[in-house]
């Protein structure tokens, strides 16, 4: 398996992780059973997941984009779509969660990734073209 492959599993697995944690913390915060800040921990798992997501997501298209892969576009447009599901979920746990952990972070993160997601999923259908090799002209 070439490094570009490796690099979009990477980014298709920090998607996950990115959901998790944000639908994690929205649940957490309809019934808290602490004090929490919610606006420092956004903006921490912004940095943790979905950051290297996109920078990885962008990495293995910018190595792939004279060739193609379908299997690296499959796995970009699979964290564009984990990412729209799982912020269209979180985005739903928007009217549940108490009013004063309710901040602009917390508001503004579901609809923001939603958007997020559809140009990640365009980088992926782009490299689903494969693109033929041109043959190497023979000259001795």
């Amino acid at each position: 398996m070439a490094v570009e492959k490796y690099v979009a599993a990477a980014s298709l697995g920090l998607f996950v992780i990115f959901v998790g944690e944000i639908i994690t913390l929205y649940d957490f915060m309809i019934e808290p059973q602490r004090e929490v800040e919610p606006a420092p921990k956004v903006l921490q798992f912004i940095s943790i997941g979905i950051a290297p997501a996109l920078i990885l997501t962008g990495t293995s298209f910018i190595m792939t984009k004279k060739y193609g892969s379908k299997q690296i576009g499959a796995m970009i447009i699979a964290g564009g779509a984990v990412l729209l599901v799982g912020m269209s979920y979180a985005y739903t746990l928007l009217d549940k969660i108490e009013p004063n952990h309710l901040v602009f972070a917390v508001s503004i993160t579901p609809p923001l990734f939603i958007s997020v997601s559809i140009p990640v999923m365009v980088v992926g259908i782009l490299l689903l073209r494969e693109k033929k090799k041109r043959p190497k002209k023979e000259y001795f």
